[in-house]
């Protein structure tokens, strides 16, 4: 099965396949995430209220960005 995936991998690429950058008049990607179904972009604002949820929803092993996203949106 291994094979398989790393001979697709190999002929979707080509061998020696990688290729300069090239410049795009895209807007760069935001740092965006969803939890709870609320979507944050970039880092949030947060008051001393949610930086204690956060705090302490880290603490109990919570990530910190989804805690973020969480204590802004419920705190």
């Amino acid at each position: 099965m291994t094979g398989v995936l790393i001979a697709a991998a190999v002929g979707f690429t080509g061998v020696g396949g990688a290729t300069a950058a090239q410049p795009s008049n895209e807007p760069a990607r935001q740092d965006c995430r969803t939890y709870s179904s609320v979507k944050e972009c970039g880092q949030p604002k947060l008051n001393e209220k949610q930086r204690q949820c956060v705090t302490a929803a880290t603490q109990q092993g919570m990530t910190e960005r989804r805690a973020t996203v969480e204590c802004r949106t419920f705190a």
